[in-house]
């Protein structure tokens, strides 16, 4: 269970395929990061929830299966690539984010980007089948960052584009600083939503 709230960012050094998955190697950017961190213990990879293998050097191993990069952003990354991290969180430290999973619902894309005086607007494009899991200013998990849905830009019947507003302090300390418009995105849609749809039927 995660919070949202991207501890560190992280840099791919290295990817490794196997068969229908893939081993990464990744460096957090905090020289500490890991010292509290051992072999079994989860780990969110751009809101992805993984298990770190290995630890080796100020480095950690995950291995991705096909199910996995198949629902999330993880099978594009590469060396170089900047991934968001977060630990698991502790039932005795605030909630600052919201309730977070680790289970990706769907990828979107970047639509745009607007850059504002100090601020920054990022617009999400993802399939309209996802539509009843959203609402204006309801909470939602972008590339692992807890976010508001500022507004729902347009709705069609093939997608939905929504707007997040960022503040210069998660601009610099996550991989949003990197997006340009086609990346693809990791979605977690709130769980308490999702809950209530399926007690309505209206998901399966």
């Amino acid at each position: 269970m995660f919070t949202g709230i991207v501890t560190d960012t992280g840099k791919v050094i290295k990817t490794t395929p196997r068969g229908d998955s893939i081993k990464f190697t990744i460096e957090p950017t905090k020289k500490t990061y890991l010292k509290d961190r051992k072999k079994g213990d989860s780990i969110a990879i751009n809101g992805a929830c993984m298990t770190i293998e290995a630890i080796r050097n100020g480095k950690f191993e995950f291995t991705t299966v096909n199910e996995s990069l198949s629902k999330t952003n993880l099978g594009n990354l590469f060396k170089g690539s900047f991934v968001n991290l977060e630990k698991p969180m502790k039932m005795h430290e605030s909630l600052d984010g919201h309730i977070v999973q680790g289970h990706v619902d769907a990828t979107g894309k970047v639509y745009k980007v607007k850059q504002l005086k100090d601020s920054w607007e990022f617009f999400f494009e993802f399939p309209a089948k996802f539509r009843k899991n959203i609402i204006y200013v309801g909470s939602i998990s972008v590339n692992g960052i807890s976010l508001t849905i500022a507004e729902i830009v347009k709705e069609t019947s093939k997608s939905v584009i929504i707007k997040v507003a960022i503040i210069p302090h998660t601009y610099s300390a996550t991989n949003f600083r990197y997006l340009k418009p086609g990346d693809k995105v990791n979605l977690e849609f709130d769980m308490l939503g999702k809950f209530v749809l399926r007690i309505l039927g209206k998901i399966k």
